[in-house]
């Protein structure tokens, strides 16, 4: 299966954006892609005021366009994530990822469980006083038009995401061969951590990650972004990166008996003991920090 992860620099002018977005996606369906990973916040990047302007439903114009970009070029996309408005009663909005199938349909919806609540280098981010967390995981099998391919499971994860190992073990026991992170991965932390982080959840659950990067300076009030968008697969192995910090395209096949090698050979998932893990979410754990 060809997989393919689009790097961008998005601004807060969303047709200008969706334009961008396309040409690489053009150029990704080109090259065989089936399975296409757009970047976080694709579509607009700014301030909290520009994505709580510019948020739209889950049916509004970048839905739209992702249905038919998919449609045309019969792919899966993973429409990086967006700001949707939910009617939350608080006004927050969602941070929201979705994967739309070779027929223009929506197939899954995944609205982002970690927030970026952090400090870096004197600058405060506070994600959640925008964006209020999901708490549902997303992972569905894929299929190409005109054949069954069970071993292909998507799971849906975002950004911040990567840091939460809990979060992709529970992708993979629900069945996911393949975990999408689009991501605004700031510069401060990117070259000591992004491809870490990365290989750490390849290795560790045993799938192919593909990790598709804003890249360089986006509007204010988002941070200069990190990029080297890459595939990963099973054992670490990086199977594409993309160094160059401009927008782009970086494309990989996914060989699912290569997957099913390492995890016959090396059965970590077999040799879990979650009986002895049984107060990792206790109430009285990480109530210190």
């Amino acid at each position: 299966m060809r997989v393919a992860a689009i790097q961008t620099t998005a601004n807060d002018d969303r047709a200008a954006n969706l334009e961008a977005a396309g040409t690489l996606v053009d150029e990704a369906a080109a090259a065989g892609a089936e399975l296409v990973v757009l970047p976080e916040y694709f579509s607009v990047a700014g301030t909290p005021e520009v994505l709580r302007d510019r948020a739209e439903p889950l049916d509004g114009p970048t839905m739209a366009w992702a249905s038919t970009c998919a449609a045309r070029h019969r792919i899966h996309l993973v429409a990086g994530s967006f700001p949707e408005r939910t009617g939350a009663t608080d006004g927050r909005l969602a941070n929201t990822s979705c994967l739309v199938g070779p027929d223009g349909s929506t197939v899954a919806v995944y609205r982002k469980i970690h927030l970026f609540d952090v400090a870096l280098g004197g600058v405060d981010f506070r994600e959640s006083d925008t964006i209020a967390p999901g708490d549902q995981v997303a992972v569905v099998p894929l299929g190409a038009s005109d054949t069954d391919r069970p071993e292909a499971v998507l799971g849906l994860s975002l950004c911040y995401d990567i840091r939460f190992p809990e979060l992709y073990r529970m992708l993979v026991l629900d069945g996911a061969t393949v975990v999408t992170v689009p991501a605004a991965f700031t510069a401060a932390t990117g070259p000591a951590h992004w491809e870490l982080l990365l290989r750490a959840r390849a290795v560790e659950d045993q799938v192919f990650v593909i990790g598709a990067a804003q890249v360089g300076e986006l509007p204010p009030g988002m941070p200069r972004c990190h990029g080297h968008s890459m595939i990963v697969d099973p054992w670490g192995t990086v199977l594409a990166e993309r160094v160059d910090p401009t927008p782009g395209v970086v494309a990989a096949d996914l060989d699912f008996s290569h997957l099913a090698e390492v995890r016959s050979q090396l059965p970590v998932l077999a040799h879990r003991r979650p009986a002895a893990y049984r107060g990792l979410h206790g109430n009285d754990r990480g109530t210190t920090f």
